[in-house]
């Protein structure tokens, strides 16, 4: 077997269909499939079940394209070691983080990392945890942001920074008068959220467990949940409720002055920790380093660094 044959092998996995597989290796498709048949006969067992409208790996199919991972990444590795003159920090560090993260990081990162390592541009995805999860391990992102808890095989996590919550409202609204609002106040109020999928509703509902209830009421669902925190936050804006943000997220706006108003909780605060997640094999640890000194040097408003010494 051959490194081309595990890429190979590695793509179709990925992308369960031969077609789609041949155009991100820039080969054939006819290439691909005897090269995928050549490997099955070489290690003799079938790797893939072949369906008419799809294929699936097989068993020890799985367990061989996990291997196949390590050893591309291994050969990664080799030849950055046989460049031990070679910069880390330079070329494209391929970075992934959630939702509630991203847009409100990238900004204020950007601009530190560009200056710290200016070799070395992002290469940026924003998605669910599980989906950031899954591409780490498939060796297509070389590094995410998350909120913790999260603990996968094969992946380190560094937590970073400690971020507080805090609660958006309606500039005419009676809590503008108080100076903190306790979590459970929420229950009584139109609590505007992220839709299933994103752990930030999850962790508000963990602060704000007399929510459940009103979330279980099925006719309020379309008028209680967004896409995302600016949606949430514009829906405040034209008084449809309140929500609650990361405080990274609760910047002023356009909106700041004369729509919305922000309040802290009353302690204790609720907050997400949040983590930098590599895999164990990647061979750039210069490139996390440069990554987490940027992040905590960006100037994010409202955030506590986490002291792990």
């Amino acid at each position: 077997m051959t490194l081309t044959e595990l890429r190979y092998l590695v793509a179709l996995a990925q992308q369960r269909h031969f077609g789609r597989a041949a155009e991100s290796c820039y080969v054939s498709q006819p290439t691909l499939s005897v090269a995928i048949k050549k490997l099955e006969d070489e290690l003799g067992v079938a790797l893939f079940e072949r369906r008419k409208q799809d294929i699936t790996l097989t068993p020890i199919g799985q367990q061989i394209v996990e291997q196949a991972q390590r050893v591309l990444e291994e050969a990664s590795a080799i030849k950055q070691l046989a460049k031990q003159g070679q910069d880390q920090l330079k070329g494209p560090l391929r970075l992934g983080a959630i939702y509630t993260i991203g847009p409100y990081l990238f900004p204020n990162l950007i601009p530190v990392l560009h200056e710290n390592a200016p070799q070395m541009p992002l290469v940026i995805e924003e998605n669910y945890t599980a989906r950031l999860s899954e591409r780490l391990r498939q060796g297509e992102l070389d590094a995410a942001l998350l909120a913790l808890p999260f603990d996968e095989p094969g992946l380190v996590t560094l937590p970073l920074y400690d971020e507080p919550f805090v609660i958006v409202i309606p500039s005419s609204h009676p809590w503008t008068a108080r100076a903190d609002i306790p979590a459970a106040d929420l229950a009584q109020e139109n609590l505007l959220m992220l839709g299933s999928g994103h752990c930030f509703r999850t962790q508000v509902l963990d602060a704000c467990p007399g929510c459940v209830q009103r979330l279980s009421d099925q006719s309020q669902r379309q008028t209680i949940e967004g896409t995302s925190l600016e949606t949430l936050r514009h829906m405040v804006a034209s008084g449809m409720g309140i929500t609650v943000l990361p405080a990274t997220a609760a910047g002023a706006d356009r909106y700041a002055q004369r729509l919305l108003s922000i309040r802290r909780f009353s302690a204790p605060e609720p907050t997400r920790r949040v983590a930098l997640v590599w895999r164990k094999s990647f061979p750039r640890p210069a490139a996390i380093e440069a990554l987490r000194t940027a992040i905590l040097d960006s100037g994010l408003s409202g955030i506590q660094p986490v002291n792990l010494t």
